[in-house]
């Protein structure tokens, strides 16, 4: 009589095989694609939110095109807000996090990174990198954006991007120079936050330190954040954010130099500005510089 393998464990094998293959290709190509989760689907689109809006097109250095949005104030500008969303969709899934802005009179312009919405590409750290100086670089020439402030937000993964954005703009003595920058539930480094995910699974537990050197460590946010002084620099982090741990926030704030704020925050991640008073607290540190 032949022995029957119960199915439980069939599945259990299957399982554990894909495992690791997945673990290999990790091994193989490194882990930062982690990082990105982009698809092509349209959520929403500004006119929908009766916001004016012009899709935007360029070309990074490297051959790529991105798409962006650029939503102008609803009456005259008080500056100009540039948004770096984080790792999961496009821009039409995150466009609810600034539509608030042009009402209260801040011009705001949104990019997709390379692979993202309708950007052309596949996303790697070095690439999106790159598309954050493309864009504010496209940013920086229009005409509404001159003798305006200029702030970034950066949420997520865009922080982490805009806080190496902004550390080199300041090194460089690039012109203009940023008025703030606010950072909304970012990690505090790409192998920092790698080796803390991968030390939360039992079987890539083992493999956390090893994986996460696959991960660069010359853009880590904590060691770079410094640099970005004397320009303000907001911190903004949920004592309930499920994906970025608050500490993150709180390393960040530790390693920054004054001018700095702290907004301690109660929302899920990528949350914060469902809350009116952390709209007005935001706006507040805009208009106060």
């Amino acid at each position: 009589m032949a022995i029957r393998t119960p199915r439980v464990l069939l599945i259990a094998l299957k399982t554990l095989a894909g495992i690791t293959a997945a673990l290999a290709v990790l091994m193989q190509t490194g882990c930062s694609s982690v990082f990105f989760y982009p698809d092509d689907v349209t959520y929403i689109t500004p006119d929908r939110l009766n916001l004016n809006y012009e899709n935007v097109f360029l070309d990074t250095p490297d051959g790529e095109t991105l798409h962006g949005w650029w939503l102008p104030a609803e009456a005259e500008a008080k500056g100009t807000v540039y948004f770096l969303h984080g790792n999961a969709q496009n821009i039409s899934s995150h466009i609810m996090n600034v539509a608030w802005l042009p009402g209260e009179h801040y011009n705001v312009f949104l990019i997709d990174y390379r692979g993202y919405g309708r950007s052309t590409g596949a996303p790697d750290i070095e690439g999106t990198l790159h598309d954050s100086e493309a864009g504010f670089r496209w940013l920086i020439e229009h005409p509404d954006v001159q003798k305006r402030p200029l702030f970034l937000l950066g949420q997520s993964l865009g922080g982490a991007l805009g806080t190496a954005l902004a550390s080199e703009w300041v090194k460089r003595d690039e012109q203009p120079p940023l008025d703030g920058v606010i950072l909304d539930g970012t990690f505090s480094g790409f192998r920092t936050i790698a080796r803390e995910k991968l030390g939360e699974f039992w079987l890539t537990w083992p493999l956390q330190i090893p994986l996460s050197w696959t991960i660069t460590d010359e853009y880590e946010a904590h060691e770079r954040i410094g640099d970005i002084s004397p320009v303000p620099v907001m911190v903004i982090h949920s004592v309930r954010d499920g994906i970025i741990p608050f500490h993150h926030g709180q390393r960040l704030f530790e390693a920054a130099e004054e001018p700095k704020e702290f907004l301690q925050t109660d929302t899920g991640h990528g949350a914060t500005f469902v809350i009116p008073a952390y709209r007005e607290t935001v706006l507040d540190f805009m208009e106060g510089q």
